[in-house]
C-alpha cells in the first residue's frame, strides 16, 4: 500500500522543506504536538490546524480548506474529531467520499481512538497509534508518511520534546477525571495557554474567574489534560481554605523527592522552595481550585519557572500578581452541542430552547439535561414548569444566579424527594459542612443515640445510606470519585462527597426552618465526636485540618454544648501549634465575640477562648493588641475572682509574655516573680505550672542581661523538671537549652557546647530534626561552636537552622529573625559581605513590621548593621548608626546591660576610625569598668573591651599604658579561653574585637 502513496520527503540543506498540515480536534492537542515534534525533528515543516466544524458551514468546504496549507494533510482520527458540530456519521461519510475519495494522496491519517468512527474514514487509510509505546507509534507514523526512519533535520533541535501522549507526567496528582463531554471553550484554552507561555519566569499565574457553575474547574481540568504533556509535574490543590490548601500542597513533597519531616507545614515550605528553584522539575503546573478568598492563600502561591492556574469567583486575584481570564457562560452553539451529548434524545431545536431557558450556564445544563434524558418530560413541559415558578419560596442566593437556576433546582429536589427522600436529608446535612469535599463518614461514625427520627433511618441503615448517596451521584448533585487515584472502597462506602458551592448555597436556603435546628445539631455532634482531643500531638493534626474548615458552616460558635465548645478550643490550640496563625486569629476573634454575647462576659469559656486567642495574636506578631486584650482580662479576672484564681494567674502569665515581647522587661519580671510566688503558694514547688513560672523568670532575667542569675534559676528549673517530668519530656529538653544558653553567655563555651550537643541529640530523637524546638537547640549549638572557635561547623549548622525556621515558621517569626541575625553576622566575618548586607537590611525591615522602634531587638539589629557599613568602607555612616544604637540601647536597657556594653565596644572602634581617638578611649575605659562590674573582669566581653581600650590608647600614642593593658588582657584571655583560642590569637595579632548583637528570642 505504501507504493500507492505520495511520500513526504525530508529535504537536505538548501532545498524547500516539505509541509505536513496536521488537522486535529482540540481535545487531541497532545497528540498533535507530539506528532508535529517528531516530524519537525526530521526536517519537515508542520502546520497545525485545530479542527472546528460550525454547524452553519459546509462540511465539504471545511475539508477542502485543509488543503490550502500546501503539502499533505494528516488527520488525527478520533471520536472528538467527528463529534464537533455536531454532525451525523452520514454527513461525514458523504463529505469524505466527495473530498478525499478523488485525491486520497493529499490526505493521510492516524487513529488515536478505539471507538466507532464514520465508515468512510477508511478512505484516509488511518494507522492505529493506540495501545503501544512511543517508539512503535513513531515508526508507524513515519511509515504512513513514507518518511525514512534515519532522516534527521539539518540543525540540532534543542527544545524539550513533548511527552508521548499515552504517558503521564512524572508527577501527576489530584487532577479530576477528564470530562468526556467537555465542549467548546477553544478560544479560552488557547488564551490561557498563550498567557502562561508568554509570561515572564516567576509571573506565570493565571486566574480563571467567573460565576459559580460556569465551568471554571472543568476548564482547568481540560487544560491539565490537553497541555499536560508539556509539563513534568501537574498537581491539583483544592484551595477553598488555607488549612486544606497547605495540607494538599504539602503532599507534593514526597512526589518531588524532597526530604522533610512529618509535619505538613515543613513539607509545604520545602515544596514552595523546590518549585521556586525549579529543582528537581522546572516544567510544573499547579492548579489551585476554588480559591474564592485570595487573602486566605495569596502569600502561599508558589513562584518559579512553572505555571499556576487558579479557579475563583473572585476577580481580586488581579491585585495579587495574577493575570485574569474571565470564563463566561457557554456560547449558544457550545450549549447546544453540550446538551446533545448529555441528552442524545433531544433535537437541536430542543437543545437551543433549553439553553435559552437556562441561560447557557454549564453546570445547570449538565444536571438538567441529564435529568431530562432519563425522563419522558418534554423540553416544552420542563420550561413550562420553570415559567410556572415551582417552589417559588426558594430564596434568591445572590444576584449572580439567575432565578431560573433556583427554580430548576427546586424541580430536581422535588424529583429526589419523590424517589429517595433520604437523599434530600443527606444533602441538607451536607450544607452544614463546608462546600467542596465533605467527610460524610463522620456522620456514619458518630454515636447514633438520640438522633432525630427523621435522620435515624438514614444514618442507621447502611443500605438506605448507600441508596441516598447513589441517588445524589446519579443526578450530578455530588461527586464521589472526584480525583484520580481515589480508593474504590472509599467511593463505594461514601467516605466523602464533593458538593459544589452553588448547589450547597441553594439547598441550604431551600431548607425548611423546622429542620435547621435538628440538622445542624447532628453535624455539630459529628464534628465534636471526631475531635481527637490532643491538639498538641502532631499525629492528630491531619484530623484537625479536616475538621477546621467545617466549623463556620456548622455555626459551632452558637452551640452551648460543652463538647462542641471544647472542639473549638482544641482547634484554636491546634492552629497555634501548627502555625495557622491568620486563620486561628480569625476564628478566635469570632469565638470571643460570639461567646461573650451567648454566654456572658464572665463565663469560664470566655476566659479560655481569650487565652487561646491571645496566644495566636502574639504568635502572629500583634503584640500590642495582645497586651491590651490580656491586660483587660487580667484586671477583670482579678476583680471578679481574686488574685489567686487560676484563670487569673494563667492570663497574667500571658500578659507577662506580652510585656517580654514588647521589650518591657522590668514589668515582665515583676509580674513573673509575683506569679511564681502565687503558684508556689497554691500548688507547691513541684507543680508544672509553678515550674513554668520559674522558667519565665529565668528567661526574663536573661533578657535583662543578668546571666549568672538566669543560670541559677534555669538550673533549678531543669533539675526540678527532670524529677517531675523525666529527662526526655519536651519541657525538660527546653530547660536544658536555656541552661546551656546561660553558660555560653557567661563565656563558659566548652561546658555550654558539651551540654548543648547532648541536648540536640535528645531533641532529634524525641521531637524530630525539623521541630521548631529542635531548631532552637541547634541554633544555640551553632553559637557555642562559633564562640568556641569551630567556625566551619557553626556556619553549616546556622544555615540549616535558618532554612528550617523559614520553612516551618515563615520569614517574620521572631525565632526566624534571631537565626537570620546570626547568619548575617557570620556572613559579615566569614562569608560574602554583600550577602551579609542584604540579609541585615532585610532583618531590620522585618523587625520593623513586628516591634516598635525602641525595642532592643530593633536597635541591636541596627548596631550589627553598623559593622557591615564599616566593612564596606562607609565609615561616617557606620559611625552615625553605631552612636544612635548605643544611645538607644542605653535608654532601653541601661548603660550596664551586656548589649549596651557590646555596642559600646563597637562605637569606640568607630570613633577611633573617624579620628576621635580621645572619645574612643573614654568610651572603652568606661565600658571596661561597667563590664567588669556586671560580668566580671575575665568575661569574654570584658576582655574584648580591654583589648579595644589598648588599641584606643595606642591611637593616643600612650604606648606604655597600651602595652600594659594589652598584656594583662592577653594573659587573662589565654587563661580563660586558652592560648590557641581564635579570640586569643586574634587579639595577639592586634585585630580589634567587635561585638555581635544576639536577640534572645526564647
Amino acid at each position: 500500500m505504501s507504493e500507492a502513496r505520495t511520500p513526504v520527503r525530508s529535504t537536505g540543506k538548501g532545498a524547500a522543506r516539505q509541509t505536513v498540515a496536521i488537522s486535529f480536534a482540540g481535545f487531541n492537542r497532545p497528540w498533535a504536538a507530539w506528532i508535529g515534534d517528531r516530524l519537525e525533528r526530521r526536517g519537515l515543516r508542520v502546520v497545525y490546524l485545530r479542527w472546528d466544524a460550525p454547524p452553519d458551514q459546509s462540511l465539504t468546504g471545511l475539508l477542502r480548506d485543509l488543503t490550502l496549507a500546501g503539502g499533505r494533510t494528516l488527520i488525527l482520527v478520533s471520536e472528538w474529531y467527528f463529534q464537533l458540530g455536531p454532525r451525523t456519521h452520514e454527513e461525514w461519510n458523504e463529505a469524505l467520499r466527495e473530498v478525499v475519495g478523488p485525491d486520497p494522496d493529499r490526505f493521510a491519517a492516524v487513529s488515536v481512538t478505539n471507538t466507532t468512527v464514520p465508515s468512510a474514514t477508511a478512505v484516509l487509510a488511518p494507522v492505529d497509534l493506540t495501545n503501544m509505546g512511543a517508539e512503535e507509534a513513531e515508526r508507524r507514523l513515519l511509515d504512513r508518511l513514507d518518511v525514512p526512519l534515519d532522516t534527521r533535520a539539518p540543525g540540532e533541535v534543542t527544545r524539550p520534546a513533548p511527552r508521548f501522549p499515552a504517558s503521564m507526567p512524572d508527577v501527576w496528582g489530584g487532577v479530576p477525571r477528564r470530562n468526556t463531554r467537555f465542549t467548546g471553550r477553544e478560544p479560552l484554552l488557547n488564551d490561557a495557554y498563550h498567557l502562561l507561555q508568554n509570561s515572564e519566569p516567576g509571573a506565570g499565574v493565571l486566574t480563571l474567574h467567573g460565576m459559580s457553575g460556569v465551568g471554571k474547574t472543568q476548564l482547568a481540568v481540560e487544560y491539565a489534560y490537553r497541555f499536560g504533556s508539556e509539563y513534568d509535574v501537574v498537581w491539583w490543590v483544592g484551595s477553598e481554605k488555607r488549612v486544606s490548601y497547605r495540607r494538599l500542597l504539602a503532599e507534593l513533597a514526597p512526589q518531588l523527592g524532597l526530604s522533610t519531616g512529618p509535619e505538613y507545614g515543613e513539607r509545604l515550605r520545602a515544596v514552595r522552595d523546590s518549585l521556586r528553584r525549579g529543582e528537581p522539575y522546572s516544567r510544573w503546573l499547579l492548579i489551585l481550585d476554588g480559591a474564592d478568598e485570595p487573602e486566605q492563600i495569596w502569600d502561599l502561591v508558589p513562584t518559579g519557572p512553572g505555571h499556576v492556574i487558579i479557579t475563583s469567583r473572585n476577580p481580586e486575584w488581579s491585585e495579587h500578581n495574577s493575570k485574569l481570564l474571565e470564563v463566561p457562560v457557554y456560547a449558544r452553539d457550545e450549549s447546544v452541542a453540550f446538551i446533545r451529548r448529555r441528552a442524545p434524545r433531544l433535537t437541536e431545536a430542543d437543545a437551543d430552547q433549553l439553553a435559552e431557558a437556562l441561560e447557557d450556564l454549564p453546570l445547570l445544563l449538565d444536571q438538567t439535561a441529564g435529568w431530562l434524558n432519563d425522563s419522558d418530560l418534554s423540553v416544552e413541559e420542563y420550561i413550562g414548569l420553570l415559567e410556572g415558578g415551582i417552589d417559588q419560596d426558594v430564596v434568591k442566593v445572590s444576584a449572580d444566579f439567575p432565578l431560573a437556576f433556583q427554580t430548576a433546582w427546586s424541580i430536581l429536589l422535588n424529583k429526589l424527594r419523590e424517589t429517595v427522600p433520604e437523599s434530600v436529608d443527606l444533602l441538607r446535612l451536607c450544607t452544614f459542612f463546608a462546600p467542596g469535599f465533605i467527610p460524610v463518614r463522620l456522620l456514619k461514625e458518630m454515636s447514633h443515640d438520640d438522633l432525630p427520627e427523621q435522620l435515624a433511618g438514614l444514618l442507621d441503615d447502611p443500605l438506605l445510606w448507600n441508596k441516598a448517596v447513589n441517588q445524589l451521584r446519579q443526578y450530578s448533585v455530588v461527586r464521589l470519585e472526584s480525583h484520580e487515584g481515589a480508593l474504590d472502597e472509599t467511593a463505594a462506602t461514601g467516605e466523602s462527597v464533593y458538593l459544589h458551592r452553588m448547589v450547597h448555597q441553594i439547598v441550604h436556603k431551600d431548607m425548611p426552618e423546622s429542620d435547621r435546628g435538628e440538622f445542624i445539631d447532628v453535624v455539630r455532634r459529628a464534628l465534636a465526636e471526631a475531635d481527637p482531643g490532643r491538639p498538641t500531638d502532631t499525629r492528630n493534626w491531619d484530623a484537625y485540618a479536616e475538621i477546621v474548615p467545617h466549623l463556620k458552616y456548622a455555626d459551632v460558635l452558637q452551640s452551648k454544648d460543652r463538647k462542641v465548645q471544647t472542639l473549638v478550643l482544641n482547634c484554636l490550640r491546634y492552629m497555634w501549634f501548627a502555625g495557622e496563625y491568620t486563620s486561628g486569629v480569625n476564628l478566635g476573634a469570632r469565638a470571643l465575640r460570639t461567646w461573650r454575647r451567648l454566654l456572658g462576659e464572665s463565663h469560664p469559656r470566655v476566659w479560655e477562648v481569650t487565652y487561646h486567642y491571645a496566644n495566636l495574636l502574639r504568635s502572629a506578631g500583634r503584640f500590642q493588641e495582645t497586651e491590651a486584650l490580656e491586660r483587660a482580662a487580667v484586671e477583670h479576672l482579678r476583680e471578679e475572682k481574686g488574685e489567686s484564681d487560676l484563670d487569673h494567674l494563667r492570663m497574667a502569665g500571658g500578659l507577662a509574655a506580652d510585656l517580654r515581647e514588647l521589650g518591657r522587661y522590668d514589668e515582665a519580671l515583676e509580674m513573673s516573680q509575683w506569679l511564681y510566688a502565687a503558684y508556689r503558694e497554691l500548688l507547691g514547688d513541684q507543680d508544672s505550672r509553678t515550674l513554668n513560672a520559674l522558667n519565665n523568670i529565668g528567661y526574663t532575667v536573661r533578657l535583662m542581661g543578668r546571666y549568672e542569675e538566669a543560670r541559677g534559676i534555669d538550673q533549678r528549673t531543669l533539675e526540678a523538671r527532670r524529677l517531675l517530668l523525666k529527662g526526655r519530656h519536651p519541657w525538660t529538653l527546653f530547660s536544658e537549652v536555656s541552661y546551656a544558653t546561660d553558660l555560653r553567655l557567661l563565656g563558659r563555651y566548652a561546658e555550654a557546647e558539651s551540654a548543648q550537643a547532648k541536648n540536640v541529640r535528645e531533641y532529634r530523637m524525641v521531637m524530630g530534626r525539623d521541630n521548631q524546638d529542635t531548631l532552637r537547640a541547634e541554633h544555640n549549638l551553632a553559637m557555642c561552636q562559633l564562640r568556641g572557635g569551630d567556625r566551619a561547623s557553626a556556619g553549616t549548622l546556622l544555615a540549616r537552622v535558618l532554612e528550617g525556621y523559614e520553612r516551618k515558621l515563615g520569614d517574620t517569626h521572631v525565632l526566624t529573625l534571631a537565626a537570620a541575625v546570626s547568619q548575617s553576622c557570620f556572613a559579615r566575618e566569614h562569608g560574602d559581605i554583600d550577602q551579609a548586607r542584604e540579609a541585615s537590611e532585610s532583618v531590620i525591615a522585618r523587625y520593623g513590621l513586628l516591634l516598635p522602634e525602641s525595642h532592643p531587638f530593633v536597635i541591636g539589629a541596627r548596631a550589627n548593621h553598623a559593622l557591615i557599613l564599616r566593612s564596606v568602607g562607609e565609615r561616617e555612616h557606620a559611625y552615625a548608626v553605631a552612636e544612635e544604637a548605643l544611645a538607644g540601647l542605653t535608654a532601653a536597657l541601661g548603660e550596664s546591660h551586656p548589649h549596651t556594653l557590646g555596642c559600646a565596644i563597637n562605637a569606640s572602634a568607630l570613633r577611633n576610625l573617624v579620628g576621635d581617638a580621645e572619645a574612643a578611649a573614654d568610651l572603652s575605659r568606661a565600658t571596661i569598668a561597667r563590664a567588669a562590674e556586671t560580668l566580671g573582669r575575665t568575661h569574654p566581653l570584658t576582655l574584648s573591651a580591654r583589648i579595644a581600650h589598648a588599641a584606643d590608647l595606642r591611637a593616643l600614642r600612650d604606648r606604655q599604658q597600651a602595652e600594659k593593658v594589652e598584656q594583662e588582657a592577653l594573659s587573662d584571655l589565654a587563661a580563660t579561653l586558652g592560648p590557641q583560642h581564635t579570640h586569643t590569637i586574634s587579639a595577639r595579632s592586634r585585630n580589634r574585637p567587635y561585638w555581635d548583637f544576639e536577640p534572645q528570642a526564647s
